[in-house]
């Protein structure tokens, strides 16, 4: 898991406990009707997809090298965090049951906090739904999973993220550094939203409920 945001939010005992059972029993359809939680069946289709160069080098938390093998372990990896409310991993299917996407989110239930790194395969990148549905899943953490806070990373030359996160509404914060699942490190544009501001962005009409 990577590293909680910078503002640090205390969550009550009570809020801690709720956060962690959203997660553990979070229904993956209240984010897509093709969505469904990852399991190691899917483990080649999003070997598959994570090979492709253009899906995978601006992502800087993903298992490498990545082989079915590695991807399956990070698939296992992350049901055992959700297990404890702090991770889950959700896939978007094709018609013929490929993955077509990923969104992972991480949580920490004792700051209230997330964040999300995610992906869409090559060939429907570019269709103009990027941010759309990247908005979607900004209000799915706070709305869904009840944190109060989500902090968000772009490598320094990804102009695309960059533009669909603060198209979102969300606080640039300079730069920081994102550790990589080596312990290395890579530096990162860094922003931050609270749900009190994604709540003003939503009801002003700017971004999808």
């Amino acid at each position: 898991m990577s590293d909680p945001p910078i503002t640090v939010i205390r969550a009550s005992p009570g809020e801690e406990a709720d956060i962690r059972r959203r997660v553990r029993e979070v229904d993956p359809t209240s984010l897509g009707s093709d969505r469904v939680i990852a399991v190691p069946g899917h483990a080649a289709s999003l070997a598959r997809m994570l090979a492709d160069p253009r899906v995978s080098d601006p992502i800087y938390d993903l298992p490498r090298p990545i082989t079915e093998e590695t991807v399956r372990a990070w698939i296992e990896a992350t049901a055992v965090q959700q297990g404890r409310g702090e991770a889950v991993l959700v896939l978007s299917l094709d018609e013929d049951g490929e993955v077509a996407g990923y969104s992972r989110f991480s949580v920490w239930p004792d700051r209230s906090s997330a964040e999300i790194a995610g992906a869409t395969r090559a060939d429907r990148q570019n269709r103009g739904q990027g941010t759309t549905g990247a908005a979607r899943s900004f209000g799915w953490m706070f709305e869904v999973l009840g944190v109060r806070l989500v902090g968000l990373t772009a490598a320094l030359d990804n102009v695309r993220s960059a533009r669909v996160i603060e198209a979102a509404g969300f606080r640039p914060m300079g730069e920081r550094d994102s550790r990589r699942p080596d312990g290395t490190l890579r530096r990162s544009l860094y922003w931050e939203m609270t749900a009190e501001e994604w709540r003003r962005v939503r009801d002003a009409g700017d971004a999808p409920s």
